[in-house]
């Protein structure tokens, strides 16, 4: 059962988006992408079910891997995919302008959307490092042009920039796999020389100078995908421009996949490197993060630049979490994990009515939304409570927990820094909270149309999930999952 999980959870948005193809009207393209969506999700949730209760003994094949990592993976992605997915027809229906024809703008979007999420479902699931990468490329040509949909001057220099620098990136991490590959084609055989188990097994026979060039480039060529500072360059500009669903899904779900690539690599390749200096990589990435990202959270920023820049200290702790490397941190990373991936895709859900009825939005922050829509202030509010770590969000005691399995690890001046880091944080976004809800002149309230009606539903499902998560804190430490992402997940 496992097996035809592991082939039909990518495989369904790939024929998805071209049975799309075929449609005649917009709303039969609606409902065909829906209807595949929510196959999608149900067969990716009980997948990930599967491999969590499970996740004491991974089930493996020549070319994937089903371990607690890929159920907590493969979860998120399917969540957010689905979230998107089904706000999708809301923001087609108000987008007025694209970069494709205009008689077939829904079918294209459509396809590269559902390739864009095959390919993150599936990159958890791989087996292969090599296979991986190939993964990781192939979401940059479908998200690259989704992030150009509009057609505007800017989303295209965004799509572009986006495209040339993780490109640039992922040669980098190609040319470290090139060097692994070549270390240990003496004890392996084509492909399989870099099968994650294989790479564990031989690593030891690898000099320790071509050890830590590998992973260093690897490592550093991934950083430009996930959006670690300072190869971040492309992010703001990427969320600022792409559609609110697209923007939910390479926030929420492709820098985050990316990070498990590189965990991966960290966990299978780090025992041949020096003690100590992997997880030091991850804690350097995860510092420089947190530190670029704090002064523009304190600055006024549009909307879904500033949920950019959140993303850059999301994905900071994140490297912390890894790089502290005890339970208690691991357990902290699993619950930041899908803690940050639903609040960050409601605060980009939330963009659809605040673009819609102010598209000065896109341009200046938002002021005074708590006057003008109660609707679209409660998704504001919980989304940018919930990533600024205020009780009782989930991120607060994820961070407290990557915090003290830091300290717990021996790394208390790191863990001090980044608590004072968070704290500043806090405060930037708490503003950012209060201007955007309290702020500004009264205006005339919107009409609670149906972006309007969408957005409050979000808000009360994912603010109830949260709360849900933030149960788990008391759960995840201990459990069995987080020890078998401990032994080295694999």
């Amino acid at each position: 059962m496992i097996e035809a999980l592991v082939i039909a959870v990518p495989a369904l948005p790939v024929a998805c988006g071209l049975l799309v193809q075929l449609a005649r009207t917009p709303a039969m393209a609606d409902r065909i992408n829906l209807a595949g969506a929510l196959l999608t999700a149900v067969c990716a949730g009980l997948l990930a079910i599967l491999a969590l209760v499970d996740s004491s003994s991974p089930t493996q094949g020549a070319w994937y891997v089903v371990d607690g990592a890929t159920g907590a993976f493969v979860g998120v992605v399917a969540g957010v995919g689905l979230l998107s997915a089904l706000v999708s027809p809301g923001y087609l229906a108000s987008a007025d302008r694209s970069i494709f024809h205009a008689a077939r703008a829904r079918a294209w979007y459509y396809l590269g959307f559902d390739l864009f999420w095959a390919a993150l479902l599936a990159i958890p699931l791989v087996n292969n490092l090599g296979v991986a990468w190939l993964l990781v490329e192939a979401t940059t040509g479908a998200s690259a042009l989704l992030v150009a949909y509009s057609g505007r001057r800017s989303a295209l220099e965004a799509g572009w920039k986006y495209l040339v620098l993780t490109t640039f990136g992922l040669t980098i991490a190609l040319a470290g796999i090139l060097v692994l590959y070549v270390g240990l084609a003496p004890h392996g055989g084509a492909l399989g020389t870099l099968n994650w188990q294989a790479i564990a097994r031989r690593a030891h026979s690898l000099p320790r100078e071509d050890a830590l060039l590998a992973f260093l480039l690897i490592v550093g060529g991934l950083a430009t995908k996930i959006g670690w500072a300072p190869v971040h360059n492309w992010l703001p500009d990427a969320h600022s421009e792409a559609p609110p669903p697209v923007s939910a899904l390479l926030s929420a779900a492709l820098l985050p996949t990316v990070i498990l690539v590189a965990w991966r690599v960290l966990v299978t390749l780090g025992p041949a490197l020096r003690a100590g200096v992997g997880d030091a990589t991850f804690i350097a990435f995860g510092l420089a993060s947190l530190a670029i990202a704090v002064p523009f959270l304190w600055r006024p920023l549009p909307w879904k630049r500033l949920l950019a820049y959140s993303s850059l200290e999301h994905m900071g702790v994140l490297a912390l979490g890894i790089g502290f490397a005890s339970p208690l941190a691991t357990a902290g990373v699993l619950l930041h994990l899908a803690g940050h991936a639903l609040a960050k895709a409601l605060g980009f859900y939330a963009a659809m009515p605040l673009l819609g009825h102010q598209p000065e939005s896109a341009e200046r922050p938002p002021r005074g939304i708590a006057k003008l829509s109660t609707g679209t202030a409660a998704a504001i509010g919980v989304s940018l409570g919930s990533l600024s770590g205020l009780p009782p969000s989930p991120l607060f005691f994820s961070e407290l927990l990557i915090l003290i399995g830091g300290i717990a690890a021996g790394h208390l001046v790191v863990a001090l820094i980044a608590a004072a880091l968070l704290g500043l944080g806090f405060l930037g976004l708490a503003h950012a909270l209060i201007e955007g809800l309290l702020g500004g002149e009264p205006h005339r309230p919107w009409p609670r149309g149906r972006s309007v009606r969408v957005t409050e539903r979000l808000a009360t499902v994912i603010g109830l999930s949260l709360l849900v998560l933030a149960a788990c804190a008391y759960l995840l430490p201990g459990s069995a999952t987080v020890r078998m992402l401990m032994d080295g997940l694999t």
